[in-house]
């Protein structure tokens, strides 16, 4: 055989180098294909059968694209149904034939005004989906009064698609029942995020604003399928410097990108931010100094983002400036800011989780303390930001006895998606029942009914202004969240902003439906692990009313020992109370008296023992080991029996979970099973640790039946987490 020449030598090498690239490109790009990042939009190919009866409903596109939001819907709906159907509708000014979409507002569509749809109910943000007649042939119209609402709409419809719904004959009209719809970013200037599981921050404060990452549209195009309409960039623990010239034209950028999606930019601020960067010698809020500061600096942000939403504040907590640094009130810090932004359209969001230097007697009361007697002091663009429960985002609270108790305020709610109580990234725990458990909660101030929804939708006190936030779970993971599971947590709280009266369970259907399959045979039975997931936490880690047995500072497994911080409200021991003679937090009028900041009737409730439900007991009320509960059996037994059923609870998630291999990609279905690996076995060390340490108080012998701690207590007690992730 004839030597090949140098160069054909050299030709033959190149060839075989592309080979090897476009297969490690085709390698790279299959392995990612499902490694998360598509979150729940993910067009994915309907089966056969879906495809030939959706195959008519999408032949034909009929929308403007004369705005930024008009393009993007367009674009969405593309993306969608090409995804989804194999095949882009044509784009067309005119219906000429069955199947057609229609998108727009009477303003925008000449067709659309020609239909003479009612949309006066919408208001800004509603849409209408509805199967129509035109020109003799059969259509679906979105429709809005604005396009952002044709957006949210477009998203809508997709989503039917996505989940397998019967689309032929629509007929919907929804619209938000609460106005402000926000994430929260714990993000630092230096990359960091507090509570962060999931990378780094997503802003890449350092390239900006030269470099708009692509994930950044992606982000807006997630939050606005959900209806999310606002975005805080940067921690509540804030610095001075976001709002100098700098950053300043940073969050200029991302606010371009997110406009089109209908999302507004909001910062958190500094207080004494006029000392630091503005070179004041005080941030007195009566100051006319400091006041015409403030006034200075929102003029110089409106100019740069004319739609920017305002400022949230985290004022006098945890070390944090505030206006009681100089004598004044939280209304008079709240008021100071709201007058400076009032001119522009802008509102404070004011943070309501507040404690004092000095631990009192009960931190579950300060905030009520603080605030309750500030009601109708606040101007009219604040919002008073309130956390679900009244110690700081635990497996189970009560809900807060601030929501109903200030009619003259609009109170916005704060939930925590990241989890920084459950488990962290590789816990599989859906916080959907949780929202939904505070979001029914009765407060019974003006009668029964008096929801925890409807005061923070506005409708108990007929209030315009309304808001709901959620500390964001995202990072620069791929999958975004820390793990897939985790992306439904994000999910259901913007479908829960949106409507806070929708079920959990049924937003936890559509999101399997979207992000794994329509297969029912799948779907079932995860929606099932999925709302049993968050009381399986709960046994796991602080049952029965149990709270903040978590290690301090990092909150990363069971401490329920630790008495080394040096504040008492920072320690384990503060918040249960165990002696020799019984557990719990004595809240009752015979302690520190925390339930008679509730409604009279919950009051009662609560500080009887026999009525308190028993998912409570030990927040109200300090028990007897040997109290009877309502099984007939111990609180003690009880107790045991809790931590026990909740690692019994993960083995079964791990039992369903294994079942269900070869019905998704192996690569979300390895992860998962992976970290219900991690977590059955930190269930179980939390089971152990905390049984060993309380039977170490309470002298009593393990009851019958129940394995004892793997370990002994002195080996819980030695373990050390020096680099928890998000500390």
């Amino acid at each position: 055989m004839r030597n090949k020449s140098p160069r054909h030598r050299w030709l033959s090498r190149a060839f075989a180098l592309a080979i090897l690239i476009v297969a490690s490109v085709l390698h790279v790009t299959s392995a990612r294909a499902e490694d998360g990042y598509e979150l729940w939009l993910r067009y994915h190919p309907l089966t056969a059968g879906q495809a030939t009866i959706y195959r008519i409903d999408a032949s034909q596109l009929v929308m403007g694209s004369a705005t930024p939001t008009q393009r993007v819907t367009r674009e969405e709906l593309q993306r969608g149904l090409l995804g989804l159907l194999g095949q882009a509708p044509s784009l067309s000014d005119t219906v000429t034939r069955d199947g057609a979409i229609i998108v727009g507002t009477p303003a925008s569509s000449p067709l659309i005004a020609r239909l003479r749809l009612d949309t006066a109910d919408l208001g800004h943000e509603g849409y209408l989906i509805r199967h129509v007649n035109v020109d003799g042939h059969a259509a679906t119209v979105i429709i809005a009064n604005d396009d952002i609402g044709a957006l949210y709409g477009a998203f809508h419809f997709l989503r039917l698609l996505q989940t397998d719904q019967p689309i032929a004959h629509l007929d919907l009209r929804d619209s938000p029942r609460v106005k402000l719809r926000v994430l929260d970013h714990w993000d630092n200037l230096d990359g960091s995020v507090e509570r962060g599981y999931a990378g780094t921050s997503i802003w890449d404060w350092f390239k900006l604003p030269d470099w708009l990452a692509p994930r950044y549209t992606d982000y807006a195009r997630a939050n606005a399928s959900i209806g999310i309409n606002g975005v805080v960039l940067n921690n509540v623990n804030a610095t001075p410097q976001i709002l100098t010239p700098v950053y300043l034209e940073k969050v200029a950028a991302l606010a371009n990108v997110f406009r089109p999606y209908g999302i507004r930019v909001y910062l958190s601020a500094r207080f004494s931010a006029p000392i630091e960067i503005g070179g004041l010698k005080t941030a007195d809020p009566l100051d006319p100094q400091v006041q015409q500061w403030w006034r200075t600096k929102a003029g110089e942000i409106y100019k740069l983002i004319p739609d920017f939403g305002g400022f949230l504040v985290k004022a006098n907590s945890e070390g944090q400036p505030g206006p009681q640094d100089y004598g004044r009130t939280h209304a008079d810090g709240a008021n100071m800011l709201a007058d400076a932004l009032a001119p522009h359209g802008g509102v404070v969001m004011w943070r309501a989780f507040v404690y004092s230097q000095s631990a009192s007697a009960d931190r579950a009361k300060q905030a009520y303390d603080e605030f309750k007697s500030l009601d109708g002091h606040f101007r009219a663009n604040v919002l008073l930001q309130v956390k679900n429960g009244p110690i700081d985002f635990q497996p189970r609270e009560p809900f807060n006895p601030l929501f109903g108790a200030m009619p003259k305020t609009p109170l916005m709610m704060e939930f925590q998606i990241t989890k920084e109580y459950l488990g962290f990234a590789t816990h599989l725990v859906y916080l959907g029942p949780l929202y939904e458990e505070v979001l029914s909660a009765d407060t019974m101030t003006h009668g029964k009914g008096s929801t925890v929804a409807k005061v923070i939708d506005g409708t108990l006190d007929n209030h315009t202004l309304s808001g709901i936030a959620g500390v964001a779970n995202i990072g620069t993971d791929q999958n975004w969240s820390g793990s897939v599971f985790n992306q439904a947590n994000w999910y259901v709280f913007g479908r829960l902003a949106w409507n806070p009266t929708q079920s959990s369970r049924a937003i936890a259907d559509d999101w399997v439906r979207m992000t794994f399959t329509n297969d029912v045979a799948f779907v079932k039975p995860v929606v099932d692990m999925m709302m049993g997931s968050r009381e399986a936490a709960v046994d796991y880690m602080t049952p029965l009313g149990l709270h903040h047995l978590m290690g301090p500072g990092h909150h990363y497994g069971p401490a329920p020992w630790d008495a080394s911080e040096p504040r008492a409200d920072w320690r384990p021991v503060y918040y249960h109370r165990a002696d020799s003679e019984g557990i719990g937090f004595d809240r009752t009028r015979s302690g520190s008296d925390a339930v008679d900041q509730y409604e009279p009737s919950i009051a009662a409730q609560f500080n009887d023992v026999k009525q308190t439900p028993e998912e409570l007991l030990l927040w109200f009320h300090h028990v007897s080991w040997d109290y009877r509960m309502r099984s007939g059996q111990t609180l003690w037994y009880e107790l045991v029996a809790h931590y026990t059923q909740g690692v019994d609870h993960v083995m079964q998630m791990r039992e369903t979970w294994s079942r269900l291999d070869g019905y998704i990609d192996t690569e979300r279905y390895q992860q998962t099973a992976t970290f219900l690996a991690i977590q059955e076995r930190e269930a179980q060390w939390w089971r152990d640790a905390c049984i060993a340490y309380f039977q170490s108080i309470s002298g009593r012998p393990l009851p019958p039946g129940f394995a004892p701690p793997q370990h002994s207590l002195k080996y819980y007690e030695s373990l050390s987490f020096p680099y928890v992730p998000g500390h």
